[in-house]
């Protein structure tokens, strides 16, 4: 393992940029001055060794977490984790998270008027494949408002975050349903540069459907390249 495993992105070409004025919280939170580079040290590179994280069964089944099944409409994603020639990364840590089928998180800042599903959690983890597989079961989201500007929702999404051998390897970025007439309104979707927006973008996949159980989602994850699916920032 070396320096370019943990090589920057160039700036602008897939990733949103750190200020975008109409996503108005990252106007305050953006730095006003340039970043200072860290170089990484042994500590960085080496723990934690998340390859070695242990997973529980079924924590890539999100409808299985609780008592009973939750509400709203059971779905399958699932996809491959890529590096910037098409090649599968192997045992990458994928984890999700998300909101209900109404539109709100199981979490005590969500104070969205929408109901709680006490069969949700909405989180899960998996562990990719030799071949770069990995897949969930879980609930389609819902729309809900934030508060950005006048009438604000965000669309439906599923918040992404993987790691590679360590820590330092982290990446976070959102997947959308295809589609969705709610994207030409949401900033966050928008402050990624145009070009690289439909990589956001699930694609519905028929093969993957099963039968009068559950709807299926592509969503292929390029860590980097000309392909690569846009990434937080900030």
């Amino acid at each position: 393992m070396n320096e370019e495993t943990y090589r920057r992105p160039a700036a602008g070409q897939h990733h949103p940029a750190n200020r975008s004025p109409d996503y108005k919280s990252t106007v305050s939170r953006s730095p006003s001055k340039p970043a200072i580079v860290l170089p990484h040290t042994l500590s960085e590179i080496t723990g934690p060794l998340l390859r070695a994280e242990r997973l529980d069964a079924g924590e890539n089944d999100l409808t299985r977490r609780r008592m009973g099944e939750p509400l709203g409409e059971r779905i399958v994603v699932h996809g491959r984790v890529l590096d910037e020639d098409g090649k599968p990364v192997p045992e990458a840590l994928v984890e999700i998270w998300q909101c209900n089928a109404a539109g709100r998180y199981h979490h005590p800042g969500d104070q969205h008027d929408a109901p709680l599903d006490p069969n949700f959690y909405g989180g899960g983890r998996a562990r990719a494949g030799t071949d770069g597989t990995y897949r969930f079961i879980t609930i389609k989201p819902g729309a809900y408002p934030w508060k950005n500007h006048y009438n604000a929702w965000r669309p439906a999404h599923i918040h992404f975050s993987l790691f590679g051998p360590a820590f330092a390897t982290r990446l976070i970025t959102q997947m959308y349903f295809p589609q969705d007439p709610l994207l030409a309104f949401d900033p966050i979707y928008n402050s990624v540069p145009e070009g690289a927006r439909p990589r956001l973008q699930a694609a519905f996949d028929m093969d993957a459907t099963q039968p009068e159980w559950a709807l299926a989602y592509r969503f292929d994850i390029v860590l980097r390249g000309r392909n690569a699916t846009p990434m937080e920032n900030t």
